[in-house]
């Protein structure tokens, strides 16, 4: 097969959340188990990170990958899903498993993966974890798809657990509450393993307190160790021209800062980074990896660069200012009408697409009243109708138009936003996917 005949194979043989939802979601590790067995165990010859969250989990992944490189490791990271390409989701030291590689292991493994009915997802980690043992990866950073518990990736023994935060997203198969949710996302803290939590929340912190004595693992509160001082950072641009935010974080037992400067430009990374910075120190502690406070600067200036993460308040125009966020959940877009409420500029034109099984009544209400918006659909079966949308988004006093496709959208607003105006992208990973 080609390449783009394995891609159509895999979407459409195998249960894929990020198209159909729900559906294809598949509780349990007994078939990640047997096809990973099947395999030879590949994840038993790297060591490895285990990152969970509701958000702020990929920029974590990326950012602990970036770091590791820059300490000379070779590095894997994986994760889900992806905006333009499907070889995204597997990388080693930031390149993407190549299209040859895909189609091998599909065909080596093709008839082993329909025999075991493995979803979308399942067929992914054990391709993932193929790919880094065949690369000789030394440490990989692999991020879940969902939840946790019964994540397919929850099969690793990691050095490390954590969990960036704990919010209300996919609560159809996480639960409705935040006990709930977080005892899901703390399924993925392993007997004598580390786990280091992002963000002290009051109801998730007792869960986490709870599982972690259970299973015997020390856990570390990111907030207890670490803080971003001053306000939201400084923008800058690199001495490579690419613009950077400057950030200084304090170890709060002994007042010691170090000032970075990351390529990753959202207010929100300040919370990512004081994870960051934690899980560094439990790894420099518990693990053989060895990380210095250069390896550190060097890896979050070049984090996206490094490790090609797209998507997270990504500047695409100056005139008019244009940005794009795969911000998608209410924590998440809390985090992203914030850092709107900062920007400077005459009008806000505001493309939203939003996939079908999101809470509107906890989305809705953050975004900004006075953007025109451009209701619109991301080309994926879940994405909510653009009409439906707008009906909805009315009733709570946002107001615009309904254009057909993201890529339609955001030509509109190209075209009736001057240079002092702003466009914001955003709402869904599949609208800034298919932008």
């Amino acid at each position: 097969m080609t390449y783009p005949e394995t891609l159509d194979f895999l979407f459409r043989s195998l249960p894929v959340f990020q198209q159909s939802g729900p559906s294809a979601y598949k509780p349990g590790l007994e078939h990640t188990i047997a096809f990973n067995d099947y395999l030879g165990r590949p994840d038993r010859n790297f060591l490895s990170i285990h990152v969970a969250g509701t958000n702020g989990k990929g920029s974590v992944s990326h950012l602990l990958a970036s770091v590791l490189q820059a300490a000379g490791y070779r590095v894997g990271l994986y994760t889900s899903p992806h905006l333009k390409d499907f070889r995204e989701r597997i990388r080693v030291n930031g390149t993407p498993i190549s299209e040859r590689e895909v189609v091998e292991f599909v065909a080596r493994h093709r008839e082993k993966m329909v025999g075991l009915g493995l979803s979308f997802f399942e067929m992914t980690v054990g391709m993932a974890f193929d790919h880094f043992t065949r690369q000789e990866v030394e440490v990989a950073v692999v991020e879940t798809g969902l939840g946790g518990r019964l994540d397919a990736t929850n099969i690793i023994r990691p050095a490390a657990s954590v969990i960036t935060n704990i919010g209300f997203d996919h609560m159809a198969l996480l639960g409705n509450t935040i006990p709930k949710i977080a005892a899901e996302k703390a399924g993925i803290i392993k007997p004598g393993i580390p786990a280091v939590i992002g963000e002290e929340h009051p109801e998730s912190a007792p869960v986490f307190r709870a599982r972690a004595q259970e299973a015997g693992a020390d856990i570390f509160f990111a907030e207890s160790l670490f803080r971003c001082v001053g306000d939201g950072g400084e923008c800058l641009t690199g001495e490579d021209g690419t613009p950077r935010r400057r950030l200084t974080v304090e170890r709060i037992e002994d007042g010691d800062r170090l000032t970075l400067e990351l390529d990753l430009l959202g207010e929100y990374q300040r919370r990512n980074i004081v994870t960051v910075m934690a899980a560094i120190r439990i790894l420099n502690r518990t693990s053989p990896l060895s990380i210095s406070r250069r390896d550190i600067v060097e890896g979050c200036a070049t984090a996206a660069r490094t490790t090609g993460l797209r998507g997270r308040w990504e500047i695409l125009g100056r005139e008019p200012l244009t940005v794009c966020d795969t911000g998608h959940n209410e924590h998440g877009l809390r985090l992203v009408a914030e850092q709107l409420r900062h920007q400077r500029y005459d009008k806000l034109y505001f493309v939203l697409g939003v996939v079908n099984d999101k809470d509107l009544h906890g989305i809705l209400p953050l975004l900004p009243p006075d953007a025109h918006y451009l209701f619109t659909q991301a080309s994926v079966e879940r994405a909510l109708p653009a009409d439906r949308l707008a009906e909805e988004a009315a009733r709570y006093g946002l107001h615009g138009e309904t254009v057909p496709g993201v890529r339609n959208a955001c030509d509109r607003a190209r075209r009736l936003a001057s240079p002092r105006d702003m466009i914001f992208i955003g709402g869904s990973t599949f609208t800034v996917a298919d932008l």
